[in-house]
């Protein structure tokens, strides 16, 4: 059965490696929901999360082929259930729908959003939560013709109270260590 799964990745910082990772998910014929690249708490630690919707057993050969290449630390995966996840929209509309009515504002205060920067043409508007959200946010500004928006990737960790990849360097620095 497919469902939705958040691969997160773990990687130094070399160039192309973007590149080697989607062709994993392309060869596949998987198409990638969301995708965001940041440090991570490790220092010199890169950390990828790629959102794909696939069944199960293809999500953990994915993941065992990410793993095999060069540059990656390790990747896991997640369901939904076991992360924390949010995602950013930018929304900017024309002032003049401020001034005709009420409404943006009371629109903007009801779905937890705020007004980040009012100039004479336009209103930025700023919301962070699940892509439903951002999207149904979308759908009632729109009627004030939105004029930009645009959506980040997924930011996520996970529920797990053990840093995984803390703990497989910790094992892996222990299993050198003992190779002197």
């Amino acid at each position: 059965m497919k469902r939705e799964y958040n691969i997160t990745i773990f990687s130094e910082n070399h160039i192309g490696l973007l590149n080697r990772i989607t062709i994993v998910f392309t060869r596949r014929k998987i198409n990638i929901d969301s995708l965001i690249v940041s440090e991570s708490a490790i220092e010199g630690v890169y950390k990828f999360i790629v959102v794909v919707t696939t069944t199960e057993d293809t999500v953990k050969k994915v993941v065992a082929q990410i793993e095999k290449l060069i540059d990656v630390i390790r990747a896991f995966y997640h369901t939904n259930e076991e992360m924390v996840f949010q995602e950013i929209a930018l929304y900017k509309v024309p002032t003049e729908a401020l001034y005709d009515s009420d409404q943006v504002e009371q629109i903007v205060r009801r779905a937890g959003a705020r007004i980040l920067e009012i100039t004479r043409e336009y209103t930025m508007i700023e919301k962070t939560g699940y892509k439903e959200e951002t999207k149904a946010l979308f759908e009632e500004l729109n009627q004030f013709k939105v004029m930009q928006f645009t959506r980040s990737g997924r930011v996520a960790l996970t529920r797990d109270p053990i840093e995984r990849l803390s703990e497989f360097l910790r094992e892996r620095d222990a299993f050198l260590e003992s190779m002197d």
